[in-house]
């Protein structure tokens, strides 16, 4: 369900933004070290760090709306 909005949104943001899917079955590490609870969970990163963290999924302009506000200048 959220695939073609993950998509078009990376299309949109790219390259200020890069997006990654995480299989949480296999990188269960990776799901428990940033408290990955519901699927899907959206992060933005910068330097490393979560600087926002959404739980489900968005409609395309809402999805949009949430990364513009939330990446770094």
């Amino acid at each position: 369900m959220m695939a073609p909005v993950f998509a078009e949104a990376a299309a949109h943001v790219e390259p200020r933004a890069r997006f990654v899917k995480v299989d949480t079955e296999q990188a269960q590490r990776t799901a428990a070290r940033f408290a990955i609870r519901s699927i899907p969970t959206l992060a933005i990163f910068h330097r490393g760090k979560i600087i926002s963290q959404q739980a489900g999924a968005l409609p395309r302009q809402q999805f949009l709306a949430w990364v513009e506000h939330n990446l770094p200048d």
